[in-house]
C-alpha cells in the first residue's frame, strides 16, 4: 500500500531537502569562497524557505491534481511540477543568496539561475523515485 497523507508529504520534504543541502553544501564549498560555515549556512537557510515552499506548492498541486479527469503522472504534468515548484522557489531564494552571500541581485539571480537548472533535475529524479519506492499519492489515482 502506497504512503499516504501527512506522513508522505513529511517524509517526502525531509528526504528531498536532507539530500538537498548536503548537495548545495558541497556545490558551494566547490563553486565559491564562502566557506563551510557560509556554505553550510546558506543550504541549511535555503532548505529552510524550500521545505515550507514544498508544503504549500505540493498541497496545490494536489488539490489541482485531483480536480483533473485524468490523473496520470505523465512526463508533461511531472515537468510542469518541478518548473512551478522551483519557478516559485527562485522568487524566495533570489534575496536570501544576495544578502548572505553579499552579491548584487544580477549576480544573485545568475547564482540561482545556477542552482534552478540543477534542482529542475534533481526535483524531476527525486520525485520519480520516490513515487517509485512509496507509490503515487490518492491525488494520482
Amino acid at each position: 500500500m502506497p504512503l499516504q497523507g501527512p506522513r508522505r508529504k513529511i517524509l517526502h520534504a525531509l528526504l528531498y531537502e536532507c539530500i538537498a543541502v548536503v548537495l548545495v553544501t558541497v556545490g558551494a564549498l566547490l563553486f565559491s569562497d564562502s566557506g563551510m560555515h557560509g556554505a553550510a549556512g546558506l543550504a541549511l537557510s535555503s532548505s529552510a524557505v524550500a521545505v515550507l515552499w514544498n508544503m504549500v506548492f505540493n498541497s496545490r498541486f494536489e488539490a489541482w491534481e485531483r480536480r483533473q479527469t485524468d490523473r496520470r503522472r505523465t512526463l508533461r504534468r511531472r515537468i510542469a511540477h518541478a518548473i512551478g515548484f522551483e519557478g516559485g522557489l527562485v522568487l524566495m531564494t533570489v534575496p536570501l543568496i544576495a544578502w548572505w552571500l553579499g552579491m548584487g541581485w544580477w549576480q544573485a539571480l545568475l547564482t540561482d539561475l545556477g542552482l534552478v537548472a540543477f534542482f529542475l533535475g534533481y526535483t524531476f529524479a527525486f520525485n520519480w523515485v520516490f513515487d517509485h519506492v512509496f507509490g503515487l499519492p490518492e491525488s494520482a489515482h
